[in-house]
Parts: C-alpha cells; sequence; structure tokens
C-alpha cells in the first residue's frame, strides 16, 4: 500500500513539474502552430540587423496570422513567439547551439561533436514550432493560431541579439 501510494505522489509530482507554457508538444499556452491554409491574415515581418519592422503587432484571440519573415540582414535571424521568460531559455539553448559550432554568424553550421569532444549533445536542433531560423537573403514562414489574450514578445534569440534590441511587442486582444 506504501508503494503503490508513493508512486501516485511520484506520478502527480512529475505532471506538475511539466512547464505550463507547453500543453503538448506542438501546443502554447498562447497557442499552436498551424497551416498556411488556415491562416486569416498575412503579415511581413522584415528582420534586419539588428531590428524588426514592424517593431510591434496586434493581433486576436482565435486569430490565424501567417507570418511571412524577409531577412533584409547580413546576419542569420531568428522570429521566436512567446514571453520574457521562455526567450531568456530559448536564449541559453541557442548559446550552446553556437558553441558547438550549429550555429553561426550567417546559418547552420556543421558539427563534429567526436572530433569537439563534446559526444553526443543530446539531439539538439532548432525545430521550436513557434520558432523559425531565417538565413541573409531568404524568407520563411511561421503560421499561427493565437489561442488567448495576452501580451507576447516576437524576438531574434541568436546571441546577442535580443540584448541588442532584436525584439517586438505583440498584443492578443479579445
Amino acid at each position: 500500500m506504501f508503494l503503490r501510494k508513493s508512486w501516485w505522489l511520484a506520478s502527480c509530482l512529475l505532471v506538475l513539474s511539466v512547464p505550463a507554457l507547453a500543453d503538448g508538444a506542438d501546443t502554447f499556452a498562447f497557442g499552436e502552430a498551424a497551416p498556411a491554409t488556415k491562416a486569416t491574415r498575412t503579415v511581413e515581418v522584415v528582420l534586419q540587423d539588428i531590428s524588426f519592422a514592424p517593431t510591434s503587432l496586434d493581433v486576436k484571440a482565435g486569430e490565424t496570422v501567417r507570418f511571412v519573415l524577409v531577412n533584409k540582414g547580413q546576419l542569420l535571424h531568428e522570429f521566436n513567439l512567446g514571453d520574457a521568460t521562455m526567450h531568456a531559455d530559448h536564449q541559453k539553448e541557442m548559446l550552446k547551439m553556437q558553441a558547438s559550432g550549429m550555429l553561426t554568424a550567417t546559418g547552420m553550421g556543421q558539427m563534429d561533436h567526436a572530433a569537439m569532444g563534446h559526444g553526443d549533445m543530446g539531439g539538439m536542433k532548432h525545430d521550436d514550432p513557434n520558432s523559425v531560423l531565417v538565413e541573409p537573403g531568404k524568407s520563411a514562414e511561421l503560421t499561427w493560431t493565437f489561442s488567448k489574450a495576452g501580451a507576447l514578445e516576437f524576438a531574434c534569440n541568436i546571441p546577442g541579439h535580443y540584448q541588442a534590441g532584436m525584439v517586438g511587442k505583440l498584443t492578443i486582444s479579445k
């Protein structure tokens, strides 16, 4: 009986420790990735060195927006939807990716983990559904359905870019 209760308590603690922002693999508290065909509006965002244009965006809860991201800068940039805490956590991951050689100033590098003495980097890759990397001179898209009203940021989390001001406000109204 004691073992069964302990197992149940451990299971409850594990469930409660799952991050509140991620409800599922592709779902976040503020929404989820969607196919471009579901978009009700398209917004172009220009990524420059080191800024976004526009610097703020307004969307509505329930709206599906197709973001067309155009990198007119000379550096690799990212468009990432989230709050300040999510961006701070993602920046740590991006710093590891840069240190490993996976990210360069202008694109995705190639890593030889064995030669670098790193061993397995735990399947590190840039595949978050709320984020996309855009190389210089290239375009990319991200389509998102916003689930509830609130305030978010769109940001570039390439090491140093957020700190240099490459962040914008995204307001989700009812």
